[in-house]
């Protein structure tokens, strides 16, 4: 029998899946209230203001904290599929079978069982934030699309244009993947993003949403700000495109170093890609979370939710026994439970740059940091061959131990 489908192991699963899962539900619909400022206000007021204005057939371009892809009109638009419900009840429920389709992909198609595992424990290490955003089920879609990668690539391009038009991130899941899932992706992105443009004004605003950003507060260049408070630095906190960002002299340095080093690491994935010649069925997903973890750790913007993505992808690449990220897999569970303190439990710590939200925002950005730099290594090593080294020709000495053979 299959070990990962055995009775015992799929009904621990399941027991440990549910109760964490109740207590998740338990916090988002208020039952106990989880330490800190209220997560679900996203989903009842800005989330259902977004539904009022996308039901009337137009995108809420004219709202700053809109700044997504116009594929996200579906995430928002999705409760209504529950009329029964009120908006974020709606919300909360499609999030928990989001989490649930994301369990059961990991165990019908995984080859071991850890991915399965890493998916039910790391969730509830976020916190309810994790169900009061979106990025559940832009994560559910991106776990299906790498699964389906291994012997249906155009299926997963298909799959990775729509979650690109959901969220933007998982264009990077085509780092490792073959040239039919690129083009599936193209066509998918082209042709969705023909339809919500010709179905409502504004769709395609996103794109030009975000150029005056500043630098968000729970990100790495961040820190910068953080300790430059502490020697006399003249800039402000304040909420500033639905997040709360540094704003104030040399913030468009850093924001501009960020970019940089998101550029830095698309160079840096085209090369491997140029050079990898080994590919086994684990590679495309360890190229995805490798990919993902550079350009998280790199942006303006560490959003709590974005640990979510970094969990499901993790997952995806251990339900592979030949899998090389083992080690950032476990140092993206150790920033999971770091996140979830420095937003929402402890964040007037994080916003007030004390000792405190210091130290969690070290912590968590710099197992980030680690995680991005050993996914890389690990990845190269495992895919692209060492040098060989050169032929012994006339003249030249051959070391002890290379003798040359006989012809």
């Amino acid at each position: 029998m299959d070990d990962r489908r055995s009775p015992a192991r799929l009904t621990g699963l399941s027991a440990l899946w549910g109760v964490t899962r109740l207590v998740l539900l338990l916090w988002v619909f208020k039952v106990y209230v989880f330490p800190g400022p209220d997560v679900t206000t996203d989903v009842s007021v800005i989330y259902r203001g977004w539904y009022d204005v996308l039901s009337t057939g137009a995108y809420p371009h004219d709202d700053v904290t809109w700044q997504y892809p116009p594929a996200a009109a579906l995430a928002i638009l999705s409760p209504g599929l529950l009329p029964f419900l009120d908006y974020a009840s709606a919300f909360f429920v499609l999030a928990l079978l989001a989490d649930l389709a994301v369990l059961v992909l990991l165990l019908a198609v995984g080859r071991s069982p850890r991915g399965a595992l890493v998916w039910v424990a790391g969730v509830p290490l976020l916190g309810p934030t994790v169900y009061a955003r979106y990025d559940l089920t832009v994560t559910a879609v991106a776990v299906a699309a790498l699964l389906a990668g291994i012997r249906h690539p155009r299926v997963m391009g298909a799959l990775a244009g729509l979650g690109a038009l959901l969220k933007v991130w998982p264009v990077l899941l085509l780092a490792g993947a073959r040239r039919r899932a690129t083009g599936a992706a193209v066509v998918a992105v082209g042709v969705l993003a023909a339809l919500f443009a010709s179905a409502a004004p504004g769709a395609l605003a996103f794109l030009s949403s975000q150029r005056d950003r500043g630098t968000e507060v729970e990100s790495l260049g961040a820190l910068v700000f953080h300790v430059a408070r502490h020697l006399g630095w003249s800039g402000e906190v304040r909420l500033h495109y639905g997040s709360v960002e540094f704003l104030g002299p040399h913030v468009d340095v850093v924001s501009d170093a960020s970019l940089a080093l998101t550029a830095a690491a698309f160079g840096w994935l085209l090369l491997w890609r140029l050079r990898a010649r080994r590919f086994a069925p684990h590679t495309l997903a360890d190229a995805a979370l490798t990919a993902v973890l550079l350009f998280t750790t790199t942006s303006r913007v560490i959003s709590p939710q974005y640990l979510v993505w970094l969990v499901g992808l993790a997952a995806v690449c251990r339900c592979f026994p030949g899998s090389r990220m083992g080690p950032p897999t476990a140092l993206v569970l150790a920033a999971s439970p770091v996140t979830v303190l420095e937003f929402p439990v402890w964040f007037d710590h994080v916003v007030a740059s004390d000792a405190l939200g210091l130290t969690l925002l070290f912590l968590r950005n710099g197992l980030l940091v680690a995680a991005a730099v050993t996914a890389a290594v690990r990845l190269w090593r495992s895919t692209v061959p060492r040098a060989a080294a050169p032929p012994a020709g006339p003249g030249r000495p051959v070391r002890a131990g290379h003798a040359p053979v006989a012809s």
